[in-house]
């Protein structure tokens, strides 16, 4: 289901987490649980993943999340401070350690001349520590553009998963 990239990836991150006793969840929109897919496709996932959020609608990202409305009003749903707050909301309401959001434009429509088709948002948070967020475009037809962002989305959270403490 997973290509072996997407695969070796939430491996690797399984296998950090363990090493650090970090918790997992995943905060998604245009995903869609894909990133939550791929790290349970790994066996014995259920160690480390504490729970995953599909906030698809604005109106989900602040009942699920805590994300305030006055932030979609300001920025709109597909920027980094969604993302950021996303992230922190998938902390501030579970158990895990570390989280990992995505919010985007996968197309076909949807977009605008600010935002377009391909734009995507993440951002990883690790309790004690500052919430990193990045910015994407990526090509392609929808599918295409969401497994770049659910491969960018373990990039980043591998990347939170392994940094040194301190």
């Amino acid at each position: 289901m997973f290509p072996d990239r997407v695969l070796r990836l939430a491996d690797e991150i399984l296998a950090a987490c363990r090493a650090g006793g970090l918790r997992l969840a995943v905060a998604e929109s245009c995903t869609g649980g894909l990133v939550a897919g791929g790290l349970t496709a790994v066996p014995g996932s259920s160690d480390m993943m504490e729970r995953g959020f599909v906030t698809y609608s604005d109106a989900a990202k602040g009942e699920m999340l805590g994300v305030a409305d006055s932030v979609l009003a300001a920025h709109g749903a597909v920027s980094a401070e969604v993302a950021r707050a996303m992230a922190e909301g998938a902390l501030e309401r579970s158990s895990a350690d570390l989280a990992v959001a995505v919010t985007g434009i996968a197309g076909p429509g949807g977009a605008t001349p600010a935002k377009p088709v391909g734009l995507v948002h993440i951002a990883a948070a690790r309790r004690g520590r500052d919430t990193v967020d990045e910015r994407h475009v990526f090509s392609g037809d929808r599918a295409a553009v969401r497994l770049q962002a659910v491969e960018a989305a373990l990039v980043l959270l591998l990347r939170q998963a392994t940094a040194p403490v301190g």
